[in-house]
């Protein structure tokens, strides 16, 4: 039997340091890790933190320009977002229950949505990678790693 082929949720800092920080003393070692997920396509981050990146960078791109990097974001990085990319599409159903039980584990609002998304509809993800693991380690069921960690084990 085959090894199963791991899914990496990759946070929305990973993406933010790619497109606006290149002089940011991690982006070498951040740009490693997107090419590596991106030539082993296992990559997965979900559309609130597509919306997320598009409302980072909309103090720097016009309308134009992010609705560009919304609809190429996942050939250009060659990553899946879960679970749409229609703007037809409203956003997954995650009951206010769910959501606060998350936050109860002393999350903020926006990192409790995620957790609760992955926890809800996102197929079983094998590793989740940010440059702000604090936030989410111990709060998550699977290992929790940085870019650096992850590329370190993955040698």
């Amino acid at each position: 039997m085959g090894k199963k082929k791991e899914v990496i949720f990759v946070d929305t800092n990973i993406f933010v340091i790619d497109l606006r920080y290149q002089r940011d003393r991690k982006y070498r070692v951040n740009q490693n890790f997107l090419e590596d997920i991106a030539g082993s396509r296992t990559g997965i981050t979900s559309i609130f933190n597509l919306l997320e990146l598009c409302g980072i960078l909309s103090f720097s791109l016009n309308e134009r320009q992010l609705l560009e990097l919304y609809h190429y974001f996942p050939q250009r990085y060659r990553v899946e977002v879960l679970p749409s990319l229609s703007l037809e599409m409203s956003t997954p159903q995650i009951s206010l229950e769910k959501i606060f039980q998350v936050i109860s584990r002393k999350l903020p609002m926006g990192d409790a949505l995620i957790i609760a998304l992955l926890e809800t509809y996102l197929p079983p993800i094998s590793i989740f990678v940010s440059w702000d693991i604090r936030h989410f380690t111990g709060k998550l069921s699977i290992p929790v790693l940085t870019p650096e960690e992850y590329l370190r084990l993955n040698k």
